[in-house]
Formats: C-alpha cells, sequence, structure tokens
C-alpha cells in the first residue's frame, strides 16, 4: 500500500481554498499511483471553527464541499476530516471517498474538552461505526486525533484488525509534543498489531501553533517516517517496500523559535496586516520580539519605535540602536517627556485636592501609557499591527501596565517564560550576534523611576519561574511549591500576584501557546472569587 500524507496548512472558514488543497493533491495522488491519501482533522474548514459551526450558512458551504470532494475523488482512495450534520447535532468526522463515491464516514468517539479544546460544545460523540471500513481490498482503520490517546477505546479497536490503522489530526504544539505523539503512535500500533499514520496540519490558528510532525510507525511499533515540523509538505510511504525517511527533531529551543515564527506570521497575515510596529526599549523582551517579527515578516515590515524618558538610561538607548542596526528596520524615536509633562501637568491640582501629589506607581505607569498611546496611533495612521512585548513572567505577576505596554494587537511572547526569553537571545546569537550583548547581560528594567530594575519589585528570574511553573503548569498548592526550597512568604507574594493579575490577561492581546498552560484557553480562572489558598 502505498500512502500519501498530506501536511498541509488549511486556513479556519476559508472553505473554498481548503477545498481546492485538497483537490489538488489528490489529482497530484491519483498521477502518481497512490493507493491511499490521508490529510488533517476537519481539514475542510480548518480547526479549530469554533462557533462558526453554529452558522447554518458555514455548514451549507461545508456541505458543499465534502461533496465535491467526493465527486472528484479517482482512483486514489481519499480520507479527509470535516464536521458533519446529522439531524440536530454535529460530529466532527473522517470521510472515506473512492471512485466518485462516499464509502463511509467515521465518527470522532473522544470529544477533547480541557486545554485549548471546548469540542464538547460543537460536537457530540460517534459511536463507533466504520471503525474499520474495507475498500479496493484494503481494510482500513480510523481515528481522529484524541481518539488515540484513550486507552479504553484503543483496547475495543484492537480486536478488529486491519492493513493500516489512520488517526486525523489538529494537534497543536507545545514544548516535548512531537515525543509524546510518537511514543503513542508506537504503543497503538503494537496493540493494533498494524501500521499507523498520524497526519497533523501546520500553521498558526490565533493563540496556537500546528507545527506537523506527521509520521507512521510499522506494526512493531517502529518509526518509518516522520516528517518535518513546522513545514508544509507531502510525504509517502510504501508499507510493502519501506524505505525509512525520518526527519530529526529540533532542539527545543528551535522548536520554540519555530513556532513564535510562524504563530507571528500566521496571525499578522491572516488578519489583513503585513506590517508591524513594536516600542524598543532597549531591553531583551523588545529586542527578541523584534527579532521574531523580522523573522516573521521580512525586515522592510517592521518599524521599530524608541520611546525615551527623562529615566530612559543612555545604553538603553543605545541597545536600541544597536538592535535596529543589526537588524537592519526602519526605526524613529519619539521622546515621550513632554507628553508625560503635560499629563501630569493636567492631573497636578486634582491630585493635590485629594492630597495625593506624592509621585507614586501613577506616574510611572503614566509613562507607559503615554507610550501605548504614540504606539497605537501609529498603529492606526498606518494600518500596522502593533506587537506587545511582555513576556509570561511579568503578564503573571502584573509586572505590565493596562492600556501601556498592554496595549497592542499580538503579544508574541505571551507564553515565554523569562528565562526562556534569555535562552532564546543565546540561542540566536550563537552563529551571529543578532541580539546586542549588553541588552542580554544587563540587569533587566522597566525604567520608569531612577535607578529602577526589576528585582526591587521581584524575585530573580530562575526563581520566580521555577515558583510560576509550579502554580500555573503544576497546580501545586504554597506549601507544596515552598517545600521545594522556597522560601514560603515569597511563595505566597508571588502566588498572590498572579491571582490578582488575572483582570490584567483578561484584557491583553492574544499570544503564542508554547508551554502546556498558556494563559487564555489552558488556563481559566475567575477574576472576581473567594477561594484563598495563600
Amino acid at each position: 500500500m502505498k500512502i500519501r500524507l498530506e501536511q498541509c496548512v488549511p486556513r479556519v472558514g476559508d472553505i473554498i481554498n481548503n477545498t481546492q488543497l485538497v483537490c489538488r493533491a489528490m489529482g497530484a495522488a491519483a498521477q502518481q499511483h497512490f493507493h491511499l491519501l490521508v490529510f488533517p482533522e476537519l481539514v475542510v474548514t480548518g480547526y479549530p471553527p469554533e462557533d462558526l459551526l453554529f452558522r447554518s450558512s458555514f455548514m451549507d458551504e461545508v456541505d458543499k464541499a465534502v461533496q465535491h470532494i467526493i465527486r472528484q475523488s479517482k482512483q486514489t482512495i481519499v480520507v479527509f476530516g470535516a464536521p458533519r450534520r446529522d439531524g440536530n447535532h454535529l460530529k466532527n468526522s473522517a470521510f472515506i471517498a473512492f471512485q466518485g463515491q462516499l464509502i463511509a464516514t467515521y465518527d470522532k468517539q473522544c470529544l477533547p474538552n480541557y486545554g485549548v479544546f471546548d469540542e464538547q460544545r460543537y460536537f457530540v460523540a460517534g459511536n463507533g461505526q466504520h471503525a474499520v471500513v474495507k475498500v479496493d481490498g484494503w481494510s482500513i482503520g480510523l481515528g481522529v486525533c484524541e481518539d488515540l490517546w484513550h486507552d479504553a477505546l484503543a483496547q475495543k479497536q484492537a480486536k478488529q484488525s486491519c492493513d493500516v490503522w489512520l488517526n486525523l489530526n489538529a494537534s497543536p504544539f507545545h514544548e516535548g509534543k512531537q515525543q509524546q505523539r510518537e511514543a503513542l503512535t508506537a504503543k497503538r500500533a503494537k496493540q493494533f498489531a498494524c501500521p499507523v499514520v498520524y497526519v497533523n496540519p501546520v500553521g498558526g490558528q490565533d493563540e496556537v501553533v500546528f507545527d506537523g510532525g506527521s509520521h507512521v510507525v510499522d506494526a512493531c511499533g517502529n518509526l518509518i517516517l516522520r516528517a518535518p515540523l513546522f513545514e508544509s509538505v507531502s510525504c509517502h510511504v510504501d508499507l510493502a517496500n519501506i524505505e525509512y525517511s525520518v526527519q530529526d527533531i529540533p532542539h527545543r529551543l528551535q522548536q520554540v523559535y519555530q513556532a513564535l515564527v510562524l504563530g507571528t506570521k500566521d496571525y499578522v497575515l491572516r488578519n489583513g496586516s503585513r506590517q508591524v510596529v513594536l516600542g524598543l526599549s532597549g531591553g531583551i523582551d523588545s529586542a527578541l520580539t523584534a527579532k521574531i517579527a523580522v523573522d516573521a515578516l521580512g525586515k522592510d515590515n517592521v518599524l521599530g519605535v524608541l520611546l525615551p524618558s527623562s529615566f530612559s538610561s543612555d545604553h538603553s538607548i543605545k541597545d536600541a540602536q544597536d538592535l535596529v542596526d543589526k537588524l537592519g528596520i526602519e526605526s524613529i524615536t519619539l521622546p515621550i517627556a513632554e507628553s508625560v509633562s503635560a499629563i501630569e501637568h493636567t492631573l497636578a491640582d486634582t491630585f493635590k485636592v485629594w492630597g495625593k501629589s506624592e509621585p507614586d506607581v501613577t506616574e510611572e505607569n503614566i509613562q507607559a501609557r503615554a507610550r501605548g498611546v504614540l504606539l497605537m496611533a501609529i498603529s492606526n495612521k498606518t494600518g500596522r499591527m502593533l506587537l506587545t512585548t511582555g513576556n509570561k513572567s511579568e503578564m503573571a505577576v502584573g509586572y505590565a501596565t493596562l492600556y501601556g505596554d498592554m496595549a497592542g494587537g499580538f503579544a508574541v511572547l505571551k507564553d515565554v517564560y523569562k528565562m526562556d526569553v534569555f535562552a532564546l537571545c543565546h540561542y540566536l546569537n550563537q552563529e551571529q550576534v543578532v541580539i546586542p550583548q549588553n541588552t542580554i547581560d544587563k540587569p533587566p528594567s522597566a525604567e520608569l523611576r531612577p535607578d529602577q530594575k526589576d528585582s526591587d519589585s521581584l524575585p530573580d528570574y530562575d526563581v520566580l519561574d521555577a515558583i510560576l511553573k509550579a502554580s500555573i503548569e503544576d497546580s501545586m498548592s504554597v506549601s507544596e511549591i515552598s517545600a521545594l526550597g522556597y522560601d514560603e512568604k515569597e511563595v505566597e507574594r508571588i502566588v498572590r500576584l498572579l491571582n490578582l493579575a488575572e483582570y490584567k490577561r483578561r484584557q491583553s492581546p492574544p499570544g503564542i501557546k508554547i508551554t502546556e498552560r498558556a494563559f487564555g484557553r489552558d488556563r481559566r480562572y475567575p477574576i472576581t472569587h473567594a477561594f484563598n489558598d495563600v
């Protein structure tokens, strides 16, 4: 059996182009005499279509597309994913077509409702019918994404013998995900006593990035094929004449960086922009964000804005300009001292009446918000999307200003901890220095007051990130985190800050998911609640 895997880039809601993508691949597969062609989960609609599924006009277009694909099927067996109306219900289905006829539909049985997934809102689970289909002399097993992860279902399916098992996926990236997928696929191949084909798409969709990594294992669990990560490719395997084609899995930091670049590129371009603008402080976060933007969109499409205040150090301005020179991007400088002074002057009498004349965090935030006003004005005037530069560590503890440095259209580093920001910059500088060394080496600072450093308000970032990961990713209590060797009072303070900052995060732009528990879709906490475990 010669099988072609289509690791493609469907776009959510673009039913016409997604259908054309499927039909072009069908034509190529027929010309090359493949027996079987396999696409990812919901390839007709893209994943996840979310509440588009509730629109009857949307499903009407899906139905037309499915019928068109079926009619276009020729001598190659085609397996593709699309939503399917079943009376008043919707199913997440795999369609199998051959010679212009619909052979069978298999409906996804295990509907994930955790993390970024919300399928029980839209779909009704299938009953297992047509899990194994006989067509053109072959016995083909079918599963859709989450089905492969459930041991009880796998034990049931293993009782049905088949020549090959196909799993159609829309599996988003997070660190270490490919190794998890392949270990699972190998386990199932041994259970099913047949080769397993795993097909996954590529591309950014709002917060998530699909990284591909399609692969095939034989009945003994040996990896035969691994498609490259983060690339749109067609790959194939001949189960009667196996030739191993296993692409290397990139280093962890390389995977993270590829996800950030792809997620940024697809979010900006698919939302109608081609160019971006961002503030450059001379700090490491804005430097990394600028580099990602250049690699995603090209240097000619990135505008950096230096916004020095009366507290900005000479080295920060120099570091920002050094970054501009190294990246080759356009830049402008807009000092904010006069704007800040005008706002403070306007508020002075009011603050005096209230007995609040002494400068505090209010004046610090005025600086950040003055910068936000200017950056948003440039975005409005030019149509450039404004990228925010805050990282996950800052977003976690609220070390960011609403309507200031949080203002923008996309938060590139929203799910990147500060220590990983440092690690990524070191990784990028391995072959050629693109992030100024002083930007990496100097103590992080918001520079909103004289001699300010992040360490004035926060523990060292290696400690902060460890505490945050224990609380966010592992859901550990204060006592459990303290038992790892961290000061209990410090843990209490950090967890309290994490809880208090939820209202800020709810108002932040979307950002790229790279960890198992990103803010937003993955970690959903109420803003207003009375539970307190601190």
